[in-house]
């Protein structure tokens, strides 16, 4: 059975002087997830947010918190994530010398587990580890910022992702550029999370725009 697309809000986007009020408008409005992007300066050229917001907004929200880890090296701080409260957890395969074993620290956390792969990153890294995974996440532009616009190229790894998952449980979400007129080709492609942070954020009706973007 096909799984329902489910919509994740980037906080990133969002307004940081009224963040809860912003976290309780997007889940009052249809939000299945919270998208949460921390980033280092390092990894990634833009520096974001820690563990500590993510524990400030968990008592606020019942929505799963998405958790994209733009950060290197990740395992030293994947209990500190899992503490605050995330409900999944994704890293890139270049953010530590061994992906196995940050992916089985994450569900030995008891948390789901997820990969991300950067434009230039090949499905490669997923084949070795698919038996650990609850989410494969493709970016569709390189990370760091907001705003950028969708690379096209990506509907391709999308597809080859979603025939190489098969029927297992493994979640395929999108992130980047993600917009009414690119979500319908994500979906067609086969991805079933759709992160959108300009595209719902920068709307003045948070529920006409998630709901624009699940097709409904």
């Amino acid at each position: 059975m096909k799984n329902p697309v489910r919509i994740a809000p980037s906080l990133l986007a969002a307004d940081f002087t009224r963040l809860g009020a912003e976290v309780a408008a997007i889940e009052k409005a249809g939000a299945d997830w919270l998208h949460l992007d921390i980033m280092d300066g390092h990894f990634v050229p833009n520096i974001s947010f820690g563990p500590g917001l993510i524990k400030a907004l968990r008592p606020l929200s019942a929505m799963p918190f998405d958790v994209h880890l733009m950060i290197a090296p990740a395992d030293p701080y994947l209990a500190a994530f899992a503490e605050a409260g995330a409900d999944w957890i994704s890293l890139h395969p270049e953010a530590g010398p061994h992906l196995h074993r940050s992916l089985q620290t994450i569900r030995a956390l008891g948390k789901k587990a997820g990969v991300v792969l950067n434009p230039a990153t090949p499905i490669a890294h997923v084949a070795e580890v698919i038996d650990l995974l609850d989410l494969v996440l493709v970016m569709s532009v390189n990370p760091g910022f907001g705003g950028q616009s969708f690379i096209r190229s990506q509907l391709q790894k999308i597809a080859a992702l979603k025939a190489l998952i098969g029927d297992r449980d493994i979640r395929l979400e999108v992130d980047g550029g993600v917009t009414t007129e690119t979500a319908p080709l994500c979906v067609e492609a086969g991805a079933d999370v759709l992160v959108a942070g300009t595209a719902v954020f920068a709307k003045p009706d948070y529920a006409t725009a998630i709901a624009g973007l699940r097709g409904c």
